[in-house]
């Protein structure tokens, strides 16, 4: 006899149908554009305009759809695609991280990360595990999901219970780290491109949401702990399938990996020891050499090299240490390694850059900011609540759009410009942004690995489907939506910085 779907069933499942039948990020992206150059066309027809509330000049769309407009896309579509600053930045960061995850470096960390924690600590050190495995891409849901559910076994712990801890820090804490990550620079680069629309001079660093991550690390890491022991253990109860099997042991680090930990260890010192020389001082090398400023120094502005060195140097020494690497071919085949998982991704930029630049060109984006400021000027709306608001909306389309570059690269152009001429920095709407695509990624079927999720969870429970992951992880996915709320709430109300260079407001 068939039971009849419950209301958030059916909501699911409306969810996912509705997902599924969205084209590919890329041919939406190619939509996009297409749909910029005739609404140009059109809101020149009609004469749409507005007016800059900075300097009472008049803003009017510039028509692609004409001899002029067909120039300066044919001028400028390699330009729109070289300049697009998350392009560059990503593809740098990715070849230091490449080499750190080819050296089996990262996995070591996260091994060593767990093993080292004490049993009443274990679910803790987990879920943060999953939150620091973020720094090198997609580690953790290859490498640190299947082995939570490991651990917790090997303890007479569920191994469901230990997969839904480590998942959640991996996929729910994407956007909090205690380290910037290859993610950081990507959206700051997409945020200064959206900032622009309003200020051509604009810079968002890849370290101004840097603050808050730290303490979301901790708060996330806090509430996943929670919910697992209080909420999703007690649901599954004790776990009567057969116990380990050999080739799923984790045992300790073995000696030759204890040697490329050292190796890395002493390159890591150095490198943070140049760093700091070049810092500290007040006529330091790395700071600003006219001001002596560090914020926008040379260093702050370079950070995406720095990335690059720590997880080029740091894999170099550990690979070489440990024996994973047995010359310089290994390390070029860990950064071509990092370079093939990149294509779908370079493929996406092509397009989200030209939708982004013919958004910007045509005034569109001006306008439309003008115009939706004004709107929310006049709703009488403060801070808090336009904030949070904002953050739903971000949780609610992660739902139906898993890639967070891609939905940033949608959304920037439009909320960025909009919030920034009510006085929001865009480094505060980023940060927002970014809370409500992690909490739901963990209940999204268009979360990319999603699928792989249900796979693993087959191993302990033949039966598992995809509901069985969305029902595990929704009670993480909430509570994370609330706690994060909550601390935003806070920081709001006690006026902190994001990070270096992070303000919440704009400034003059």
């Amino acid at each position: 006899m068939s039971t009849k779907p419950t209301l958030v069933s059916r909501f699911l499942s409306t969810i996912e149908r509705l997902g599924n039948g969205l084209p590919h990020p890329a041919t939406l992206f190619a939509s996009f554009s297409l749909a910029i150059i005739l609404l140009s066309w059109l809101t020149s027809l009609l004469g749409l305009d507005a007016v800059n509330p900075k300097d009472g000049s008049l803003i009017e769309p510039i028509n692609l759809v004409s001899c002029h407009g067909l120039h300066w896309i044919l001028e400028n579509t390699v330009h729109n695609y070289t300049g697009f600053a998350p392009l560059g930045t990503v593809l740098v960061a990715l070849l230091g991280i490449g080499v750190a995850e080819k050296s089996g470096l990262i996995g070591t960390l996260l091994r060593l990360l767990v093993h080292a924690a004490p049993p009443r600590m274990l679910t803790f050190v987990l879920v943060m595990a999953g939150v620091m495995s973020n720094i090198a891409s997609d580690v953790g849901y290859v490498l640190l999901v299947p082995m939570g559910a490991i651990i917790f076994l090997s303890v007479g712990r569920h191994p469901i219970a230990g997969l839904a801890a480590a998942f959640a820090g991996v996929s729910g804490g994407f956007s909090a780290n205690l380290l910037l990550g290859t993610i950081d620079p990507l959206v700051a680069g997409i945020s200064q491109e959206a900032a622009r629309i309003m200020d051509p001079t604009y810079t968002v660093t890849p370290l101004c949401n840097y603050w808050f991550m730290i303490v979301s690390t901790f708060v996330v890491a806090a509430a996943g702990t929670w919910v697992t022991e209080k909420v999703v253990e007690p649901r599954l109860g004790v776990f009567e399938g057969d116990g380990l099997k050999g080739d799923e042991q984790v045992g300790p680090l073995t000696a030759t990996e204890k040697k490329g930990l050292a190796w890395a260890s002493a390159v890591n010192v150095l490198f943070m020891g140049i760093v700091l020389w070049g810092l500290i001082p007040a006529s330091g090398f790395l700071r600003d050499p006219v001001s002596g400023d560090i914020l926008h120094s040379p260093f702050m502005h370079g950070i995406v090299t720095s990335i690059f060195l720590g997880g080029l140097l740091s894999g170099i020494a550990y690979g070489f240490g440990a024996g994973t690497f047995r010359s310089d071919n290994d390390v070029i085949v860990g950064m071509k390694q990092a370079m093939e998982t990149m294509g779908l991704f370079m493929v996406l930029v092509f397009f989200a850059a030209q939708f982004v630049a013919y958004f910007k060109y045509t005034n569109l984006g001006m306008i439309l900011a003008i115009k939706g400021a004004e709107g929310l000027q006049a709703s009488g709306l403060g801070p808090i609540p336009l904030m949070l608001s904002f953050l739903l909306l971000s949780a609610l389309l992660n739902l139906l759009m898993g890639s967070a570059s891609a939905k940033w690269a949608f959304m920037a152009p439009v909320f960025v410009p909009m919030f920034m001429l009510l006085g929001y920095s865009p480094e505060l709407i980023q940060g927002v942004y970014r809370i409500g695509d992690s909490a739901t990624n963990i209940i999204s079927p268009m979360m990319s690995f999603f699928a792989l999720i249900v796979a693993y969870l087959q191993r302990y429970d033949p039966k598992a489907g995809m509901g069985t992951v969305i029902a595990t992880m929704l009670p993480y996915s909430m509570t994370f939506l609330v706690a994060w709320m909550v601390l935003l709430v806070i920081w709001l109300l006690i006026g902190l910085p994001l990070g270096p260079g992070g303000e919440l407001y704009l400034q003059g």
